[in-house]
């Protein structure tokens, strides 16, 4: 069977009858629910991160992920100059550290790691010991769009937990996910849980 392989560019410029402002995307976005994860960059001293629910996977063979970055967040620099990343997906019980990491109190730099346990890997940027997962990265490309940075990363190493509540982010609030206490709820209404749709 023979695969066609078909390169796509643009080369033109988008218009609308209607501009969206960006008070209407925000809101739009906010009712997408997103896992709340940390950014963390830099090495030794010179550290600093930003709390995202823009992770997502790329691929699997090689793993790789992509976050978008602001490119005016204190985070962007210390990306560029040591070239590497940690993504920690965060559980609920790390709400503490999301707020930090979110600017909450005015927290800056290396103030923001102070309470929690941090361990390097490979690259040497700090990763969050007891969150969901923890996944170091290399920076293999960086595509800069409006104001921000598209970074895709290769993972170098991978450090999980024992899976428990997770945090996510969902019309402008934190919200927890227990998978046991929402199969609990999911069943009083007699909505099949995904590992009862698997099971089919």
């Amino acid at each position: 069977m023979n695969s066609v392989v078909r390169n796509i560019t643009v080369d033109r410029e988008i218009s609308s009858d209607r501009e969206v402002s960006s008070q209407e995307f925000r809101g739009a976005m906010r009712v997408l629910a997103g896992g709340v994860g940390v950014i963390t960059v830099g090495r030794g001293k010179d550290i600093t991160g930003m709390t995202v629910t823009s992770v997502s996977s790329l691929s699997v063979e090689p793993p790789t992920l992509i976050v978008s970055v602001n490119r005016e967040s204190s985070s962007w620099p210390l990306l560029q100059r040591y070239g590497a990343f940690g993504v920690n997906i965060l559980s609920a019980d790390q709400l503490d550290v999301a707020e930090r990491f979110s600017g909450k109190g005015g927290l800056k730099g290396a103030e923001r790691f102070v309470g929690a346990q941090w361990v390097t890997r490979a690259t040497g940027v700090p990763l969050l010991a007891g969150s969901l997962a923890a996944i170091d990265c290399d920076v293999e490309e960086v595509i800069e769009r409006h104001s921000h940075a598209i970074v895709i990363g290769r993972v170098r190493d991978v450090i999980t937990s024992v899976p428990h509540t997770a945090l996510t982010y969902w019309d402008g609030q934190y919200v927890a996910i227990d998978q046991n206490e929402d199969n609990l709820k999911l069943a009083e209404v007699s909505v099949p849980s995904m590992r009862a749709l698997r099971e089919i």
